[in-house]
């Protein structure tokens, strides 16, 4: 088995699965339980998706920014930091993780982050790749609940065996999510080609700078009672 295949080669911390940082290690225990390797990731996933609000907003685009461990202090992160911070935990759990990314266009993005980005298509969207019973399983923890519930989108749940991507369409039966690239696995996160592209496709975001203010839950709000609904 070569090194790219042995799952082994996924438990070691890197620059940004910062695993062996303290606070991941302690969020990792408190989290994780005990139980068999699936019951202890479906822990660490609900944790990450719900314990960390979603927010596209406020990101801090800095190398020291887009870690694990910084993103758990923050308490927020977007689909790229939250699936570090799910991959962290789950090395620090002795559980073998690694990061997958995939362009997705977003039908249901509110109206202010569309004309934000200039697209619906999010780039280098981030989710996390979990070895449990000999394969590797994919999980978003993108989302959290609340957000969910204020946006109308079925929450992705996961029991360790199954996939958790995201749902094609919305609890009303709208389009919803659509992979439409899939960028590949890495054992860590690719910062330099996420920045990269980000500056190109999304040259409205001060990625060196302040964020955009806003509020991402409050617009979903706004989108799913139909005072800011897309036409």
């Amino acid at each position: 088995m070569s090194a790219a295949q042995d799952p082994s080669a996924y438990l070691a911390p890197s620059r940004f699965v910062d695993s062996d940082a303290p606070a991941i290690r302690a969020y990792a225990e408190a989290r994780a339980g005990g139980g068999s390797d699936v019951e202890r990731a479906c822990r660490l996933y609900y944790a990450v998706r719900d314990d960390l609000r979603y927010d596209p907003y406020d990101i801090d685009y800095t190398p020291k920014g887009f870690s694990a461990s910084a993103t758990l202090e923050r308490g927020r992160g977007f689909c790229v930091t939250k699936a570090a911070v799910l991959a962290a935990a789950a090395r620090a759990a002795g559980i073998p993780a690694r990061l997958g990314y995939a362009d997705v266009r977003n039908h249901l993005a509110t109206p202010r982050l569309v004309e934000q980005m200039g697209t619906d298509l999010f780039i280098f969207h981030g989710y996390t790749d979990l070895w449990l019973e000999g394969r590797w399983v994919k999980a978003t923890p993108a989302f959290n609940l609340e957000l969910c519930t204020k946006f109308g989108v079925l929450p992705l749940e996961f029991d360790g065996r199954q996939d958790s991507v995201f749902h094609p369409f919305d609890a009303r039966g709208q389009r919803h999510m659509e992979y439409v690239r899939d960028r590949g696995v890495y054992g860590d996160v690719p910062y330099d080609a996420i920045v990269a592209e980000f500056r190109i496709l999304y040259p409205n975001f001060n990625l060196d700078g302040a964020a955009p203010a806003g509020d991402f839950a409050a617009e979903a709000a706004a989108v799913t009672s139909g005072a800011d609904r897309p036409a």
